[in-house]
């Protein structure tokens, strides 16, 4: 069965929507993008018109190349201070010429929509209440919505990132599962996927993940994105490795919409944060 993240992703949005329409005030969420990197452009793109679909403003920074770490830092802290701007956002990647971690640590922690900020890291990993990472927070929000149960399986990442498989591996815990995260040094990495479950993978490598890797009945959560001959395509060999699965996330239309209706909801947690209207 297909985990039709666009389709969930629908639902989101459509609550927030309504949400949103409810609070008469505006809720802004300000984007930082360093350079013209082709996809950051089509991302902060498609980030912009979801906000618009919801009713959430967005002001978009765009900087130059050669931009140096002072001026971003003084535009966030800029955010920081303004009452009018609900979130924060900073478009990765950076130039390597910048220190993505200060960057991101610069970030007022009731701001950070991403989840990224130290603070919300660490407070992610304690198992405490935080804004959670919106890829990682998709995930589970896919896998939850189509009633596959978390609590005492199995779960493999593939990939060790800041950005996914770590914080996926503390909201797995989170949900009581057992999680295994394999990296690019990995020994036998064959032999752990074909345990996993629930096998998620975030790796950069175009269908690296084959038949031969899985197990019956698997639960596969493609988070990868790679262009291949002009075609999107994940890290698993989506063809064959579906017909193995009981669910798979596809590449494009799985975890990707996901995500974005995830950073909605962050948008939306920050403004009751600095509202005092959380639970």
């Amino acid at each position: 069965m297909i985990l039709d993240g666009v389709k969930n992703a629908e639902i989101i949005k459509r609550k927030i929507s309504e949400e949103v329409s409810r609070i008469r005030e505006d809720i802004l969420l300000a984007i930082l993008m360093v350079g013209k990197n082709a996809a950051s452009e089509v991302y902060v793109s498609n980030k912009e018109k979801a906000c618009e679909f919801v009713g959430i403003k967005s002001r978009i920074y765009k900087f130059d190349e050669n931009i140096s770490q002072k001026e971003i830092i003084k535009t966030i802290e800029e955010c920081n201070k303004d009452e009018k701007v609900t979130g924060i956002l900073v478009q990765l990647p950076l130039p390597s010429h910048l220190n993505a971690d200060a960057i991101l640590d610069a970030i007022d922690p009731n701001k950070d929509v991403d989840g990224l900020n130290i603070i919300n890291q660490g407070k992610l990993q304690k198992g405490l209440p935080c804004i959670e990472p919106a890829t990682p927070k998709g995930v589970i929000t896919l896998l939850k919505n189509n009633n596959i149960e978390l609590t005492g399986k199995n779960v493999v990442i593939v990939g060790r990132s800041y950005l996914v498989g770590r914080p996926l591996a503390a909201l797995f815990l989170k949900e009581n599962a057992t999680v295994t995260i394999c990296h690019s040094k990995t020994t036998n990495l064959k032999e752990i996927t074909r345990k996993a479950d629930i096998l998620c993978v975030a790796m950069g490598k175009p269908r690296f993940i084959t038949e031969d890797m899985v197990k019956k009945d698997v639960v596969v959560v493609d988070i990868g994105i790679n262009r291949v001959a002009g075609k999107l395509c994940g890290d698993v060999d989506f063809e064959k490795v579906s017909e193995i699965a009981s669910y798979i996330s596809p590449v494009p239309r799985g975890v990707g919409p996901m995500t974005i209706a995830s950073l909605l909801q962050n948008v939306m947690t920050c403004y009751k944060i600095q509202r005092n209207l959380m639970d």
